[in-house]
Parts: C-alpha cells; sequence; structure tokens
C-alpha cells in the first residue's frame, strides 16, 4: 500500500463516521483493506494520531488492531498500552460491536503486554470497561472475561474479580471460556477464603457438558476435592447430570487428591499428614500446597466440630486430645477463630479452662435476614422465569426438533400398553 492509499483510508474513516449507513459502508471498505493495512503496521501508529477514537470508533479500530497485530512495529511499550485504554475508554460500543472479533484482539494484545512486563493491575479497570462495552448484556460471556479475571489472580486484586463474577451469565459462545471463566473463578473466592463460592464456581466446571477430558477440568477437580473437604469434610457424588467422560475420567487423573480425601474421612492428623508428606512434590507443582495446608488445618476444625455434636462442655484439654492439638492453649485459639468465623458458638470461661457450646442463636427474624431472604427469593424468581424462557425456546429450535425427531423412535412405547388411552 502507498502512502496515498493509506491517507485514503485515513480519510474514509474521517468521511464516513456519522449515520449508520455511511458506517456500514466504512465497514465494507475496511474490511478490504485489511491485508494491506496489516502489510503496513509498521507506519499506522502516526495515523492514529489524526483520529479520534470516539467518533472514528470503527476505523480506529481497525488501524489499532493491524498496528497491534505487529509487535516489531511498537516505538514504546508505554505509548501502545496508553493507546489501547484511550481506545478502550472512549470508543463507541455500538461501532466495536460490528467488529468484535477485531475488539478482542486487540484487548487481548493488551493483556498480553501488561503480562509481559510484569504489571497485571494496569490491565484490570480498562478490560473491565472494554467487557462492559463488549456485552450486549450483562448476562453475555465474553473471551474477555477470563482475561480479566486471569489479571485479577496475577495482580492479587481477588475483589475486583467480584465485580464480573456476581453476574448472572446465560450465553456464552465458546464452552473453553466458561471453563476459564468458572475455573479463574473458584481461584479468586479462594483467594478471598469464599469456599462456598468457589466450590459453586469449580462444580460449574467439572458438571459442564464435555465428551472428551480438558486439562481445565482435571485442575478445576483438584481444588474442588480441596475445598470440598475444607467445606464439609468429605467429596461428593457426582450428579447425575455431570457427564458420563467427567465421571470416568476425573478421579483417575487425580489420584493423589482422591488419597488425601480417603485419610482425611479417617480423622486422623498422622495418617493426613503423612499422606500430603508422599504427594507433596504433586501438590506444589500443581501450585495447591497452600490450599492442602487449608485443608490440613481443618481437620482439627471437624475434629471440635464433632465435639459439639456430643458435649455441651469441656474442657480445653479435653477438646486438645480429642482434636488431637498439642496444647490446650492450641485448642482455645482454634475454638476462639472458629467461634469469630462463625464456625461453631460456643462461649470460654477463661477462669476453669472450660468451653460451653450453645445452639445457633440466628432467629431470622431481624432486618438484615429478611431482606437477605426476600433477595434470594425475587432473585430466584427472575431466574426461573429465565429458565422457562429458554425453555420455550429450545423447544422450538429447529435443530433440536430434528435431533429429538431422530432420537424418538429408539423410545420403547410398548411400556405405555397398561396406560388408559384417556391419559395419554
Amino acid at each position: 500500500m502507498a502512502m496515498e492509499s493509506v491517507e485514503a483510508v485515513v480519510a474514509h474513516i474521517q468521511g464516513l463516521s456519522g449515520s449508520q449507513e455511511e458506517v456500514a459502508h466504512l465497514h465494507s471498505l475496511l474490511k478490504q483493506s485489511e491485508d494491506a493495512l496489516r502489510s503496513q503496521a509498521a507506519r499506522l501508529g502516526a495515523f492514529l494520531h489524526q483520529l479520534d477514537p470516539s467518533v472514528h470508533t470503527l476505523g480506529y479500530l481497525f488501524l489499532l488492531e493491524a498496528y497491534s497485530s505487529d509487535p516489531v512495529c511498537r516505538e514504546q511499550d508505554g505509548d501502545f498500552l496508553l493507546s489501547i485504554v484511550e481506545f478502550i475508554n472512549s470508543c463507541s460500543a455500538e461501532q466495536i460491536r460490528l467488529a468484535p472479533e477485531k475488539f478482542i484482539s486487540v484487548c487481548k494484545s493488551f493483556k498480553d503486554k501488561v503480562m509481559q512486563l510484569q504489571v497485571p493491575i494496569q490491565g484490570i479497570v480498562p478490560l473491565r470497561t472494554a467487557i462492559r462495552k463488549l456485552q450486549a448484556s450483562s448476562e453475555q460471556l465474553t473471551t474477555l472475561h477470563s482475561d480479566y479475571l486471569l489479571l485479577c489472580l496475577l495482580a492479587k486484586c481477588y475483589k475486583a474479580g467480584l465485580s464480573i463474577l456476581d453476574d448472572d451469565i446465560f450465553e456464552v459462545d465458546q464452552p473453553r471460556d466458561l471453563f476459564l471463566y468458572c475455573y479463574y473463578g473458584g481461584m479468586i473466592n479462594i483467594g478471598l477464603k469464599h469456599y462456598r463460592k468457589a466450590w459453586e464456581c469449580l462444580h460449574n466446571v467439572i458438571t459442564a457438558p464435555m465428551t472428551t477430558l480438558n486439562a481445565i477440568a482435571v485442575e478445576a477437580y483438584k481444588k474442588y476435592i480441596l475445598v470440598s473437604i475444607i467445606l464439609s469434610g468429605q467429596v461428593p457424588l457426582f450428579p447425575k447430570y455431570t457427564s458420563s467422560t467427567a465421571q470416568r475420567n476425573l478421579k483417575s487423573h487425580t489420584q493423589p487428591y482422591v488419597d488425601l480425601a480417603n485419610c482425611y474421612a479417617t480423622g486422623t492428623f498422622s495418617e493426613l499428614e503423612g499422606c500430603i508428606q508422599t504427594n507433596l512434590e504433586k501438590f506444589q507443582s500443581d501450585s495447591n500446597l497452600g490450599l492442602v495446608k487449608q485443608v490440613l488445618s481443618s481437620l482439627y476444625k471437624r475434629n471440635i466440630q464433632r465435639l459439639t455434636q456430643t458435649y455441651l462442655t469441656l474442657s480445653l484439654q479435653d477438646i486438645a486430645n480429642a482434636a488431637q492439638l498439642k496444647t490446650p492453649r492450641e485448642a482455645e485459639m482454634h475454638v476462639l477463630q472458629m467461634i469469630q468465623d462463625g464456625e461453631i458458638f460456643a462461649t470460654i470461661n477463661q477462669k476453669d479452662g472450660m468451653v460451653s457450646f450453645h445452639e445457633d442463636p440466628e432467629q431470622y427474624k431481624t432486618c438484615g435476614m429478611i431482606e437477605h431472604i426476600d433477595s434470594s427469593i425475587h432473585r430466584l424468581m427472575a431466574l426461573s422465569k429465565k429458565l422457562g424462557s429458554l425453555d420455550e425456546h429450545m423447544s422450538c429450535d429447529p435443530a433440536y426438533l430434528t435431533r429429538i425427531g431422530k432420537e424418538r423412535p429408539r423410545f420403547d412405547f410398548d411400556e405405555f400398553d397398561s396406560v388408559p388411552h384417556k391419559f395419554l
């Protein structure tokens, strides 16, 4: 492409960024110029300064994507990152959705660069803005969701990840996006010690439809086992809706973790510690050693919780003996922490070293609890309405009806012979 041709493209962008009809025509011209723009990527940086990203969004996007596709052409990483941040902040959501693959490509180049420069925290706010502009609604899962959560993990800004994890997702384009979104979501909640939320995210990974086992599901199941133990002391059976692929293969790919769960079930601290030492290298290489240590710590809590089901009062020395703790002081520290976390309800008499266990004092009649219940009910009603709408849409889908029609002959209708015809 000659210099005049680049200028001509820029002139088209400046002259055809007004009405929807003009932008549609510009889109057609830009698609014809893609190869030429890429061949001249090194020269496009200067032309970006001639455009206003808020007005010339579509054209700016095509030039920026071509420019970012060639890492050799970038003079300074700082200027490159700044140009993308400014574009994300000011671009028109309506125009970027005309070329979503271009916008995603630019955002992923941005994510790769902040990771390469080891400054993931600089990418968090821009990528969150990019997600909201790319989404048609908050129920849509984009391929940028997992990139955003990865940056939150690397920057250890776990709370920032909650801003998109709290959304109810119903629209997913690529299965891999869902697997990564839930897996990273599980890790973020583990980082915040929100184990119930982490369990839900990881549960969504291992129960998602899959015809072949994937590495994300295997890694998720390892963490799922550990989080399940911390939460309830055991690993639940696979739900019926779990794919046969997952049910057949996940345990065989995570044997050290299955062994750990079996050792935990015995309630013996020494046996659990021995299992951890045997598989220490594996847990370290999986980056799960911190979570494994939480499992070890939870065994003390589990043993103490069992005592609350049997005794009304118990001495700290007796608690230490039953929970396999070394001293009454250690038992006291564990009991105090569990009281603070709301895991047990008890009082400690410092004078005689006795612990009194109580029933859950929650009466479910405070304003805060009523608001929480009301919010949960409204959320469930909205979810029920959405599922009903999806079910209705699916029942009218030609592809679904065709497949059901092909499978119907396989059913044995003889089993209905004994049913009166008036009920059929």
